[in-house]
């Protein structure tokens, strides 16, 4: 059987009008994973957690991460908007919501970036309203310069600079998602 190499993304990457360089390798992002997951084993174990993955950005992270959690757990999904371009709108809309009934249980909402948290911070105002008995946060990658919420971000990745980032799920303007590795910003 022949396995395909996956593509190489050229350096600086060209994304409609903006450059970007390497900045995480995908290597260093499944270590983090690793450890990430273990962390979660052991301090939900016998909880049977449901983690929320917010699309469209987590879904690569949510899933690598995801199979490497090895307690019972459900899985599903949220789609969350405030991004135009490289800058955050300030409008946080809800593209397509939850069916689960979350009262009294734990929770894990997936991210892949929080950057000022504010999008992340009325979902979570959202969920308390469902009565879970706790949330926690995970995030592939956390800017804690411009993070303006109060909640705790309980299971990051990498903290990283105030930079523009795309690859790894993340997008600009829908493009970019496809890369293995993070990009950022030239």
């Amino acid at each position: 059987m022949k396995f395909t190499k996956y593509p190489v993304m050229p350096a600086p990457w060209k994304l409609n009008d903006k450059y970007f360089e390497k900045f995480i390798l995908n290597a260093d992002i499944q270590s983090k994973i690793t450890d990430l997951a273990a962390k979660i084993n052991t301090d939900l174990a016998g909880k049977k957690p449901v983690f929320i993955v917010v699309l469209n950005g987590a879904f690569i992270f949510a899933s690598d991460l995801i199979k490497k959690i090895t307690i019972d757990c459900e899985i599903a999904f949220v789609k969350l908007s405030s991004y135009k371009g490289t800058q955050s709108s300030g409008v946080v809309q809800q593209i397509i919501g939850l069916d689960l009934d979350l009262k009294g249980r734990t929770i894990v909402v997936v991210e892949d970036i929080i950057d000022t948290g504010l999008t992340l911070d009325i979902f979570l105002k959202t969920l308390a309203e469902m009565e879970p008995a706790e949330v926690k946060v995970a995030a592939c990658l956390l800017k804690p310069e411009p993070f303006k919420a109060r909640f705790p971000v309980d299971y990051i990745c990498f903290s990283i600079p105030n930079e523009f980032v795309v690859g790894y799920g993340l997008d600009y303007d829908g493009l970019g998602r496809n890369s293995e590795d993070i990009y950022k910003i030239v």
